[in-house]
């Protein structure tokens, strides 16, 4: 976690000064769309995070239930659940609490 914002950091904030709040918020939700799908991670084997979640070819933890002792892998669980409905991966707001960005660019 620390190397992650070690890299928002150096390669986002240092370099661009942000001037205002507003600023900073669309800038670190831009270098966090470009982090996750476009910006090779070596950890990943020089995927991005998303191409390895599509394809669950990070590993994922191993899951061992709690009344069962078969381990389960992050592949089995996914295969297990209801189909995707097109909505992303990491919602930007939790229903009841949306971000209010129009507020802060106001």
């Amino acid at each position: 976690m620390e190397r992650l914002w070690r890299n928002v950091k150096h390669e986002d904030v240092y370099l661009k000064g942000y001037a205002t709040m507003a600023d900073l918020l669309l800038g670190l939700m831009e270098y966090f769309v470009f982090y996750n799908t476009e910006r090779p991670h070596q950890s990943l084997g020089y995927d991005t995070p998303d191409e390895v979640y599509r394809t669950a070819s990070g590993g994922g933890a191993r899951i061992v239930g709690k009344y069962s002792e078969k381990e389960k892998t992050h592949s089995e669980i996914e295969t297990k659940k209801k189909p995707k409905t097109g909505a992303s991966a990491v919602p930007l707001h939790v229903k009841g609490c949306p971000l209010k960005l129009d507020a802060l660019l106001s």
